[in-house]
């Protein structure tokens, strides 16, 4: 297949490029040049999907895979220009989208957020979600009957930029007293990066249609189950020290971002780890062994440079803090 995908040097774009090669698809990619280094031997062509894409006049390709798209604007921009050259438009979105995440095991049907003014293009302040929903929608009103869409839940892997679930295997290979957040039964989801550009490939090459939730694994998981996983994978020495949620958050503790993949019951967010993948699983997602993501993330995060700069995770300054106030407390 002749494939064009929409970004590509970054994390899912890069493994999906990497993937496709392999199966022997041509690959191109669009982006705008920022990451050359990448990919060196696929095909990339530089232009702004906000502005010029004069470049991929007179083209044709057998699906996209936009990986790139947040305002809706500028996906219908991109859409409208390729709706005419390709057969098939695969669109990822996110599992974001939806309205209310206070039950668990919502499916593709449940309701989406909506913008009181949907002409707003910020993805901050709680807009990346219902943005994300109506990117679905324009994907689909321009391309009806010829588009996938895919709402992943945390990706993860070698090459992640957000550092959301790296850090735990980075943090329980060095050892020592590790802070984690209570509730230890907190069910987590995620998707492994490859698993996921793999699976996305099979559908795309079965020109499928339609809402697909991907995350896993494919039985149920909670955040004890995973660090302990981490600790057999990586490092038994290391000791987890649970602190109760309530003092994290007393002392101002961010879920998500300063402790990756934890988010307090006060947050009211039961179903943002734990909704139903069943259809994506009928439609043949698969998953490697946990330990096999925790080992190959943990390797790729010890071959940054020195002196990397984390985009998530607790500090080690602030961590020993809380460790020993918690310790002192107890006494």
């Amino acid at each position: 297949m002749e494939i064009l995908i929409l970004g590509g040097t970054v994390f899912l774009g890069r493994h999906f490029a990497e993937i496709a090669m392999k199966r022997g698809h041509s690959v191109t990619l669009f982006n705008r040049g920022r990451h050359t280094d990448v990919l060196p031997d696929v095909e990339q062509l530089h232009g702004d999907r906000d502005g010029d894409m004069e470049i991929l006049k007179g083209r044709n390709w057998d699906s996209v895979i936009d990986t790139s798209g947040y305002v809706p604007r500028v996906v219908r921009k991109s859409v409208r220009q390729l709706a005419q050259v390709t057969d098939h438009y695969t669109f990822i979105s996110s599992i974001s989208v939806y309205e209310d995440f206070s039950k668990k095991h919502l499916t593709e049907e449940a309701s989406t957020g909506k913008l009181a003014d949907e002409t707003i293009e910020d993805i901050g302040e709680g807009n990346y979600g219902p943005l994300k929903a109506l990117c679905e929608t324009v994907v689909q009103e321009e391309m009806p009957g010829r588009s996938l869409i895919v709402r992943p839940g945390l990706i993860v892997g070698p090459y992640d930029p957000t550092d959301r679930f790296t850090y735990w295997p980075w943090r329980i290979k060095q050892g020592g007293n590790v802070l984690a957040p209570g509730y230890p039964q907190g069910p987590i989801q995620w998707i492994d990066v490859r698993d996921l550009a793999s699976w996305i490939l099979d559908l795309v090459e079965k020109k499928q249609t339609g809402v697909y939730h991907a995350t896993g694994p494919s039985e149920p998981l909670t955040l004890n189950r995973f660090l302990d996983a981490c600790k057999d994978t990586l490092n038994q020495t290391a000791r987890l020290q649970w602190i109760p949620e309530q003092i994290l958050l007393d002392q101002g503790v961010e879920y998500w971002s300063e402790i990756p993949l934890w988010i307090p019951k006060t947050a009211n967010m039961d179903g943002f780890l734990a909704v139903d993948n069943q259809k994506a699983i009928k439609a043949g997602l698969t998953f490697r062994p946990i330990q096999e993501s925790i080992r190959d993330t943990a390797e790729w995060a010890q071959s940054r440079p020195a002196g990397y700069q984390w985009k998530a995770g607790m500090d080690e300054r602030r961590e020993n803090e809380l460790l020993t106030s918690f310790s002192n407390k107890e006494v």
